[in-house]
């Protein structure tokens, strides 16, 4: 880990805490409890145009306009067909210092684990060219491996703009989804 990514991440003692943990593809990964709002089914999503691949769309979430995310897509994993266990995790992000809510597609949901401090470890060193600012930590359960992600962190500057052009609650467009509702953009 750069000696830049050790100052500005949490310690181990910090990351302690709850996770839930979700499949992509083959691999499990888990984001801290307190920064999911909720899971729901997949839905049907409006595409928005010109927005990065992995960028879905948006959904009508009671009312509110929610960017979606595909964290398959985002991780280069490939695409593949939802199933029924394919869902979306509504998740609090901070984009620039405003807390916004976006839904992240996963392959499924698995549990709520409560992660202690000797089973997780700092995320390994790929390389320079390899960046791992996403990862929280690797979780080491059993005989499993969770990783950790910071979804604060999983957001480029790129993606910050995209969903800022999609939902930023400052934002005066309105988007209209299904039977022609006017609906604003979601508020935190």
């Amino acid at each position: 880990m750069s000696e830049e990514r050790k100052k500005n991440s949490p310690s181990i003692g910090e990351r302690a805490g709850k996770y839930l943990t979700f499949r992509l593809a083959a691999e499990e990964y888990g984001l801290e409890i307190l920064k999911v709002r909720e899971i729901i089914g997949l839905m049907n999503v409006m595409q928005v145009p010109r927005t990065p691949e992995y960028i879905r769309g948006v959904i009508n979430l009671r009312g509110k306009v929610i960017p979606v995310m595909d964290l398959r897509n985002k991780f280069g994993m490939g695409v593949t067909e939802d199933t029924e266990e394919t869902c979306i995790i509504v998740v609090d992000v901070n984009l620039e210092g405003e807390s916004v809510l976006m839904g992240t597609v996963v392959d499924a949901v698995s549990e709520v684990l409560d992660i202690k401090e000797d089973e997780i470890e700092d995320a390994p060193a790929f390389g320079t060219n390899v960046d791992t600012k996403f990862i929280l930590g690797i979780g080491k359960i059993k005989n499993e491996v969770k990783i950790l992600l910071d979804i604060d962190e999983v957001l480029t500057a790129h993606d910050l703009t995209a969903l800022q052009d999609i939902g930023n609650k400052n934002t005066k467009q309105a988007v209209v989804i299904e039977n022609e509702e006017v609906l604003e953009p979601a508020e935190a």
